[in-house]
Formats: structure tokens, sequence, C-alpha cells
């Protein structure tokens, strides 16, 4: 396989704030994969399911007032859905499951920014998906600094006209989760890869950390 990457199949996933380009990484590493004849699935959590997406659009509704733990369990019933339904089954068939977020986003969203206990977290998404979901074999973090994170907010959503739960809280709570990833990452001895430079060259770096 090109650069030794392993025939059998892997469960990858892409972290970091809104705006780093997440989507972007799981399409062109998927296409990658697929090239070298990889059935791949991608995720964007909490997409993934019919049942899923409805539940991503109460998700991302800043009109439904709710507490982080129920933010914790919408999160995770998707999850669960997401990762029984598709993201298990691909595995056992030898297939690639490329993921834009894990649990990894809870924690920093719901515990670093929202104050629910981190340990409760990894309880209630240990329950409801499994130990596979929860080793990923490879987790990369992108990184921005604040201002290159701004302008491109304000570049590819248009000043955010229509911010969600998430995306329209204070700075305070965007420094917060930002900080979070990188304290995450520093703990866990992840990947973590600038995405203040162009796509291709976070992309290179991605696929040397796959093949790592």
């Amino acid at each position: 396989m090109e650069d030794g990457v392993v025939s059998e199949g892997r469960y990858v996933v892409i972290e970091g704030t809104d705006g780093t380009g997440k989507s972007t990484q799981v399409e062109r590493l998927a296409q990658r994969l697929e090239g070298l004849g990889h059935e791949v699935v991608q995720f964007h959590e909490p997409d993934g399911t019919e049942i899923s997406a409805e539940i991503r659009t109460i998700i991302k509704n800043g009109d439904l007032a709710r507490t982080a733990f129920t933010n914790l369990l919408l999160f995770s019933a998707a999850r669960r859905e997401n990762w029984l339904q598709t993201g298990l089954p691909t595995l056992e068939r030898g297939g690639w499951v490329v993921s834009a977020r894990d649990y990894t986003s809870t924690l920093a969203y719901q515990g670093y920014g929202e104050g629910l206990d981190l340990r409760v977290i990894s309880r209630i998404t240990a329950l409801s998906t499994d130990e596979r979901y929860m080793s990923p074999d490879k987790m990369i973090i992108l990184d921005l600094d604040d201002e290159v994170e701004r302008k491109r907010r304000i570049e590819s959503r248009g000043e955010l006209e229509n911010p969600d739960t998430f995306e329209s809280k204070d700075a305070e709570f965007q420094l917060r989760v930002q900080e979070a990833y990188r304290d995450i990452a520093r703990k866990r001895g992840l990947a973590v890869v600038s995405a203040s430079r162009t796509a291709e060259l976070v992309e290179a770096d991605i696929w040397r950390i796959v093949n790592s």
C-alpha cells in the first residue's frame, strides 16, 4: 500500500474547534483511502443516520434552552445510532471510518465549555457506544489561533448570520473550548496539526500521521 498504509480497517478521528477545516480534511483523507481501494465511511458527528440527523436539528437550534447534561444525552443518542448502525459494522467488514469529531467535542464543549463533569461525559459515552468507539486508531487535533479562526468563520459563514447553540456563545466560552482541545491533546499525547496553513499542507500532515 502507498506509504505503507495498513490494509485492515481503521477508525480515524479529526477534531478541533469550529472553522478548523475538519470536514474538508475528512473528505480528503477518505478520497485518498478510496483511491487505494478501501471501503470508507465518513462521519460528521452528530450526523450519520436518519434519527441522528433529526437529533442534530434539535442540537443546532439555538432557540431551545437546555442544560449541558441534556446536550450530552442528545449527542450520546446520536452517537450511539451512528456507531452501531454504520461505524462498527464498517470496521468489522475491514473498512475505514473517518470522522469529523467524536466525544472529544463533548468533553471540550460540554465539559470545559459548559462545566459538565468530564468523568460523567466519559461514562455516559462509554455506556452509549463501546470500547472500539472510545479508542480510535488515530486522532488528530486541528488547531488555529484565535484571530485566524475568527477570520475563517467570518469568511465562510457570512458574519455568522445564523449561529447555532455553541457558535453564538461568547468569546470567553470559545476560548475555553479552544484551550480544552490543547489540554486534551497534551494529556493524551495526541497529534496536533496547525490548520492556519493551506488545506494541501494540512492534508499532507494528516496522511503522514495516519501512516505512522
